[in-house]
């Protein structure tokens, strides 16, 4: 079925004619507000083709799987396109107002279309090694993205970014070796049969630990997270934005997927490991946002720490707790981009994302600051906001499977991001503006007719974590019933391979 396809297709295609108008900043504009609303529209007809069918499946070149490469999207991949489309649309709307014509000549757009693809790749592959081609292409767009301007301190992030995913990829290529040496396949279904098939030795646990270190990496996981915070906060704010809401997701989505598909046989041994690694990124992600003081570093830890959610839902791999990561990734990708989204505001405002050097937001901007407050509370997870739901899931999981060190872990790091917030919330918006600081901007005396552009995406993503967390049933309902996909993966194989499951549910 195309439609699978559609959704790597279009970024690809805009990225190529954005290319060829290069020298035109206006029609690649056009291009990129076309290219990411018609990647969201035909998200959305996924997740619904997905949602009536159960699996959407592609095998490109009419090559059957295990031959030839093959597209698959359950409702975890439908969900994740879904949300990569919303971003892009709200990414291409804030460029609008805070991409300069210099970037646009370096390939800004191309670049935004091809980190999409990217991204929707690697959700929509069957493959294990097509999974490592799309991270590579994810990476080689996001590093370039990064460096767009040249400042000292995006190269200072970039080199830390690219050596700890570059030691990610190596290691992840490694295990695909190991792992086709064992099995003599990649396409992911395949895997799954055989090693459900073969004799378990402890080669097996030594490549899923690989692959949990690789994606780990990826997602920014503990205890080699510390590239993350020290590049995410360089590059211009649309680019932190995209990243803060993506890229770490599809570290976490490739965890999800090989550690429920093929990775499921002892998981006494591996989602243990995985457990624990989600408490000590919980716990020092939120330690390393409280030491700091500057808005997009705090934001940038914060990311750590939320990722620890996800992966103790992933961890506890029970129904209910898969339920809490899926809800979680959803609520958390919404919610971190529009915190970074507000923050680029704020230095628009006062020309710092000092919070030693903002001020009066609040009194000047009291709409912002409503605006600040949807995501900053739901992040802390206040009800009724989205983040109180993805929360209360996931310790209930843990409560349920006697989880009590990591489970009180999670219930303090949510202290402690209330703790964050309300610091940004006294610094940025409630205290003077410090002098020596222009506030001609802030007050109007200035005007910015860029703002609408950067307003009205902040507006869309605030309404969409109040919908989720006043009205969030349909929300539940797509993470139980993709729960239910991944605690059975038969499901998922028996679409790809096309035949049944020896031994029915795994």
């Amino acid at each position: 079925m195309i439609l699978v396809a559609l959704p790597i297709f279009i970024p690809l295609l805009c990225g190529a004619l954005s290319l060829l108008a290069w020298r035109s900043s206006l029609v690649q504009r056009l291009i990129g507000l076309a290219g990411t609303l018609a990647l969201l529209v035909v998200s959305v007809l996924l997740l619904l083709a997905v949602r009536e069918e159960g699996h959407v499946v592609m095998h490109m070149g009419n090559w059957q799987a295990p031959f030839g490469i093959t597209l698959v999207a359950d409702l975890l991949s439908a969900i994740m396109v879904l949300l990569t489309g919303m971003m892009g649309l709200a990414i291409a709307i804030y460029s609008l107002a805070t991409t300069s014509k210099s970037y646009e000549r370096f390939g800004y757009f191309p670049l935004l279309h091809l980190l999409l693809a990217g991204v929707v790749g690697s959700f929509l592959t069957g493959d294990i090694f097509n999974l490592y081609v799309w991270f590579e292409v994810m990476l080689v767009a996001s590093f370039a993205l990064l460096i767009l301007g040249g400042e000292r301190s995006q190269m200072e992030g970039a080199i830390k970014y690219v050596t700890l995913n570059l030691l990610s990829s190596a290691i992840f290529l490694s295990a695909i070796g190991l792992l086709y040496g064992l099995v003599g396949t990649l396409n992911m279904a395949d895997i799954a049969v055989k090693l459900a098939e073969a004799e378990h030795t402890g080669m097996v646990d030594v490549i899923a630990v690989m692959f949990m270190v690789a994606f780990g990496i990826k997602a920014g996981a503990f205890p080699l997270f510390f590239w993350l915070p020290a590049s995410y906060h360089t590059p211009p704010v649309a680019v932190s934005a995209l990243f803060a809401g993506l890229l770490t997701k599809v570290g976490v989505y490739a965890l999800f997927r090989v550690f429920t598909l093929i990775f499921n046989h002892t998981p006494e041994f591996t989602h243990q490991l995985l457990l624990w690694g989600a408490a000590f990124t919980m716990l020092t992600g939120v330690l390393g946002a409280a030491a700091q003081f500057e808005f997009r570093r705090i934001l940038s830890f914060h990311i750590i720490s939320q990722i620890g959610y996800m992966l103790m839902g992933l961890a506890l791999f029970t129904p209910l707790a898969l339920i809490g990561g899926v809800f979680y990734i959803t609520h958390h990708i919404i919610v971190k981009t529009n915190l970074f989204l507000v923050s680029g505001v704020a230095h628009r405002l006062l020309g710092s994302y000092d919070l030693k050097k903002l001020g009066s937001l609040y009194k000047e901007r009291p709409f912002l600051a409503i605006l600040f407050l949807i995501p900053a509370l739901s992040l802390a997870g206040l009800p009724p906001l989205s983040g109180f739901f993805a929360k209360f899931i996931i310790i209930r999981a843990g409560i349920e499977a006697e989880a009590w060190l990591v489970t009180g872990i999670a219930l303090l790091v949510g202290l402690l991001t209330l703790y964050s917030m309300i610091k940004i919330w006294a610094e940025a918006f409630w205290k003077a503006v410090p002098e020596g600081i222009s506030t001609d901007r802030l007050t109007g005396k200035q005007p910015d007719p860029g703002l609408v552009w950067m307003y009205i995406p902040i507006v869309l993503l605030a309404v969409c974590t109040l919908l989720i967390g006043l009205y969030g049933q349909p929300v539940y309902e797509l993470a139980e019933a993709s729960a239910a996909q991944l605690m059975n993966p038969s499901g998922y194989i028996e679409a790809v391979l096309g035949t049944s499951v020896p031994g029915g549910e795994r």
